[in-house]
């Protein structure tokens, strides 16, 4: 069996929210729930697992109840950093060679196309990090001092990342370091080897109340 381990530990400062960013309500329904949905979409058989904060595993469930969200889901304690969230993730999965994707619970645009080409191309190499070119023109900042990158050399980073199951686990037996700020890092740390496929622009993650404009303008010229 497959999985995805969607995470989910926004506290909604950026939006000076009292509801987490991942609990707004997007189209009429949570943001959260609609990045469920399309997994759930993708693959009915695929297991979810929801990493959540103690303190937020209440206010999701009775959310649930309120928008009669029935998709089944298993819930995991998150922990200090995303690291130790994923971390206690994967510790539920037993180990073998399926797939296990991650995913960013505030990232409910991502297409099925993006989906169906990470996991078709962990299949075949072990891992995959979905990517897309950077539009805007990019600067190097060196203490006081700045200078223009080629933005033809970078690509910016997307999930879900897919890996094996087995080498995800074994990456994340690792201590947590900095420098982790993405599974893919974890595993490259490790000495593996970071595949790459198309991710799609739409899949913006919503961390601000521009974003959340945006995600609605999709939605909307969606339907």
């Amino acid at each position: 069996m497959n999985n995805v381990i969607i995470v989910a530990g926004g506290s909604g400062k950026r939006f000076k929210s009292k509801i987490p960013k991942q609990f707004l309500e997007l189209s009429g329904k949570a943001i959260l729930m609609q990045t469920i949905e399309v997994f759930f979409n993708y693959d009915t058989s695929l297991q979810i697992i929801l990493v959540l904060p103690e303190q937020h595993i209440e206010y999701w469930k009775n959310l649930c109840k309120k928008y009669n969200f029935k998709i089944n889901h298993k819930i995991v304690l998150g922990g200090n950093t995303r690291f130790h969230s994923v971390k206690n993730a994967l510790d539920t999965i037993p180990v073998s060679d399926n797939l296990v994707a991650i995913h960013d619970g505030v990232r409910p645009l991502v297409s099925t196309a993006t989906i169906e080409r990470c996991f078709a191309k962990a299949k075949k190499t072990g891992n995959a990090i979905p990517a897309i070119p950077p539009h805007d023109s990019v600067r190097l900042i060196n203490k006081n001092t700045n200078r223009i990158i080629n933005r033809s050399s970078l690509l910016l980073i997307q999930t879900p990342q897919v890996f094996r199951i087995d080498k995800l686990k074994q990456a994340y037996s690792q201590d947590y370091r900095e420098i982790f700020t993405d599974d893919a890092s974890v595993l490259e740390t490790f000495g593996e080897k970071i595949y790459l496929v198309e991710g799609n622009r739409e899949n913006i993650k919503i961390t601000s109340n521009i974003d959340l404009v945006i995600a609605k303008a999709l939605i909307k010229n969606k339907t």
